[in-house]
């Protein structure tokens, strides 16, 4: 019976976050006005996406949860935003990623299972049942968070300044919510908190 191939951390982080840096940096890259650098970042978000699932696959023959469901996303929300030259597809993908991964864990939390555990088990080594249940309603409440904080972003200021947001905002509220979460995980059992996994910022 074979096992898939097990990832490493840095792999893994790299299909999470690299897909998310070359939107960034097309976005940077390309002149023009506002319009023309999402779209075009937009599609680069796409492919570089669809490359990520296909290494995942391909390195592990599996995919995650969170990143089919986030490719999946940037898939419509992305080709929506090219279609129609429209750069609110794109600005309101995040906040159904977010508002997805809060409705899973909210559901898992409430029939008995931290589901989060079945995702980052790898990275959580010892930790107790009490402490993944812990974790799943932090992240749950966190993804909330972002959901109605990326509303807010989008909806109330400019492209410029939601993909700052993005960049600058987003990317190191996850880290810095990750980070906060140590001392619990290490009362709850954890014994290796230097592979500690964060779920992807988008």
């Amino acid at each position: 019976m074979s096992t898939r191939p097990p990832a490493s951390p840095g792999f893994r982080m790299a299909l999470d976050y690299g897909p998310l840096l070359v939107f960034f940096a097309i976005n940077f890259l390309t002149h023009g006005p506002a319009i023309t650098r999402i779209v075009a970042a937009t599609i680069g978000f796409m492919v570089a996406m669809a490359i990520a699932l296909l290494l995942s696959w391909v390195k592990t023959r599996h995919i995650s949860p969170m990143l089919l469901i986030s490719g999946v996303l940037v898939i419509v929300f992305g080709g929506l935003t090219v279609w129609f030259h429209d750069d609110r597809f794109i600005k309101m993908k995040p906040t159904f990623v977010y508002s997805i991964f809060a409705a899973v864990l909210g559901f898992g939390l409430a029939t008995g299972r931290p589901l989060l555990q079945g995702l980052l088990e790898a990275a959580y080594p010892g930790l107790t049942a009490i402490g993944w249940r812990k974790l799943t309603r932090n992240w749950a409440i966190f993804f909330v968070f972002m959901a109605v904080l990326n509303e807010l972003v989008w909806r109330n200021t400019n492209t410029d300044f939601w993909v700052g947001f993005k960049l600058w905002g987003a990317i190191p509220l996850t880290f810095l919510f990750a980070i906060v979460n140590i001392p619990m995980l290490l009362k709850h059992g954890l014994n290796q908190p230097a592979e500690v996994e964060t779920p992807p910022a988008d």
